[in-house]
């Protein structure tokens, strides 16, 4: 009966505030952490009344299947981007100009957090140096997503984003995976090349080899029903399945492997929209279903955000530190990448400031070094939750005002009707 007030306490809130940030134009994303922060364990949760907001960080997690789930359909949804029509069109510049903004970022913010290292020396860790350049990589796809589906953007930047966020997901799994090497190689004063390539390659090979398999069942049990409610909740199913499979850790010549949930998925949209004839209409039709599940994946996003952090000036200020030079790779890197491939100039110019966004896969990689690196693992885990904190709140925000910069989010017209009362009324076109 509690996760049932809990659940409806999230919807509530994410609903609520979307309706104060419609009033300052803001992103319906932006309206649903908010709500998640305000029912959390800062504010409401405060009061330790069960059901009335969440009352520790631990209460939130009891959840997180709901999250997976969710971002198993973000993942999903993103697979429908690269259909093979669309590649031909934008395949190359967007493959290019992912790892160009993903390795701008990794290199400038590593970098720059040697030189912090080498300035304050013990208290900056080199290892937590190596790994926040690692994080620096991953761009959050699911607040991206959503601005797009909010406001219906479309455009040649448009087009090239969301194949980019995809890709840069896999891009941040293996640079992850490759530092990780070289930090444990560095503190056992020995670095092998096999370990540092084999792993993260495996994982994601084997992530897409999943996602194929589970793609071409989904497209073959499809033929079996014909009515859309039966169809997509088939869809539902797959998704599901494929979250739940990702979650597996196996064996593989020595490695210990895991699945990557967003790789997954998304290989499994790709190949369902490659496959199967009516599925543009049927992809079409998940946003409806799907918009409870992604509200109460911000809602919880929002609640899980970390506010101790703020009381460490240290924290703070290598955060900043940490998120001015992250964003400066990722907008000169996208810049390069766009400008070397031909893109059209709004792509070149406003890019870069769409990929800002960072949520899970940081805060998944954070996690893994606090498991693996001790302090320094920490150290990282604070930065990255003060990063997300900042990115998750205004990064949505800029990727609005970034695609309608480049035009690609039009403001409808205000035309005046007439009401039965005789008064005029505003309306949106």
């Amino acid at each position: 009966m509690r996760a049932l007030y809990a659940l409806a306490l999230c919807l509530l809130a994410g609903l609520l505030m979307s309706r104060v940030v419609k009033k300052l134009k803001l992103p319906a994303v932006t309206a649903y952490l908010v709500g998640g922060i305000l029912i959390g364990p800062y504010c409401l949760g405060r009061l330790g009344i069960p059901g009335l907001g969440f009352i520790s960080h631990e209460d939130v997690l009891q959840y997180k299947i709901i999250s997976e789930v969710a971002l198993g359909f973000i993942a999903f949804s993103i697979g429908n981007e690269f259909r093979l029509r669309q590649l031909k069109k934008t395949g190359r510049q967007a493959t290019i100009t992912a790892f160009c903004e993903a390795l701008g970022a990794t290199t400038v913010v590593t970098v720059v957090m040697i030189i912090l290292h080498g300035i304050i020396g013990k208290k900056f860790p080199l290892d937590a140096a190596i790994l926040l350049g690692a994080i620096a990589t991953a761009t959050a796809p699911a607040a991206t997503l959503m601005v797009v589906r909010q406001y219906k953007a479309n455009g040649p930047l448009t087009d090239i984003l969301l194949p980019v966020v995809a890709l840069d997901d896999a891009i941040a799994l293996a640079v992850f995976a490759v530092f990780c090497s070289v930090v444990t190689s560095m503190n056992q004063g020995a670095i092998s090349l096999i370990s540092m390539l084999a792993e993260p390659i495996l994982e994601i090979v084997l992530s897409l080899m999943l996602g194929a398999i589970l793609g071409a069942a989904l497209t073959f049990c499809e033929k079996f029903f014909f009515s859309n409610s039966k169809r997509l909740s088939l869809c539902l199913t797959f998704v599901i399945l494929a979250t739940a499979l990702a979650m597996n850790t196996i064996e593989v010549a020595g490695f210990h492997l895991e699945f990557s949930g967003l790789l997954v998925c998304m290989m499994l949209g790709t190949v369902f929209c490659n496959t199967c004839h009516f599925s543009e209409d049927l992809m079409s039709k998940t946003d409806a279903w799907t918009a409870p599940i992604f509200i109460l994946f911000f809602v919880f996003s929002g609640a899980e955000l970390e506010f101790s952090v703020f009381s460490d000036i240290a924290i703070i200020g290598a955060g900043l530190l940490y998120i001015l030079t992250r964003s400066l790779g990722k907008y000169l890197g996208a810049g390069i990448g766009s400008r070397v491939t031909g893109c059209d100039g709004n792509i070149v110019k406003w890019l870069g400031v769409t990929l800002l966004p960072q949520a899970g896969v940081a805060l998944g990689m954070s996690l893994q070094a606090t498991k693996t690196m001790g302090e320094a693992g920490l150290l990282v885990r604070n930065i990255t939750l003060f990063a997300v904190l900042i990115y998750e709140l205004f990064g949505p925000m800029l990727t609005k005002i970034a695609l309608t910069k480049a035009g690609e989010i039009s403001v409808k017209p205000t035309v005046v009707k007439k009401t039965n009362t005789g008064r005029m009324r505003h309306e949106k076109a």
